[in-house]
């Protein structure tokens, strides 16, 4: 059985590429664009691993830790990825007082993406 995985980032460009290429990997990928379509899905859906961008608007310069904290709460099996072209060390602090499993750089490219998440998913949620 394939890894079930959530990318949320409010570029639907990223959004679109990272689906395709994690698919041809053999994930199962979801995507949302925002904090309460990404909410909605945790709810309702069980993955192994979430994937979000530290900036999901203008307005909301740290959503993506928003969202991660109540990954934490309502699933605290799913492994999470911080994942952002704006990375700061008051954010880094602030992912890994979470617990957040890995931080990545936009920067770091869909290979390094595919090489984190295969780790967490191998030792990830059963």
């Amino acid at each position: 059985m394939s890894a079930r995985v959530l990318v949320v980032d409010d570029e639907e460009a990223i959004q679109l590429a990272m689906k395709d290429y994690l698919e041809t990997r053999g994930y199962e990928v979801d995507c949302a664009g925002g904090l309460d379509d990404a909410e909605a899905l945790v709810d309702s859906v069980r993955y192994q691993v979430v994937i979000v961008d530290l900036r999901l608007s203008a307005a909301e310069q740290a959503g993506g830790l928003r969202l991660l904290r109540y990954v934490r709460q309502s699933s605290p099996d799913t492994r999470t990825v911080l994942l952002t072209a704006y990375g700061s060390p008051e954010a880094e602090a602030e992912a890994r007082r979470i617990g957040v499993d890995a931080l990545l750089a936009k920067s770091d490219g869909l290979g390094e993406v595919a090489a984190v998440l295969r780790g967490l998913s191998t030792r990830g949620a059963s």
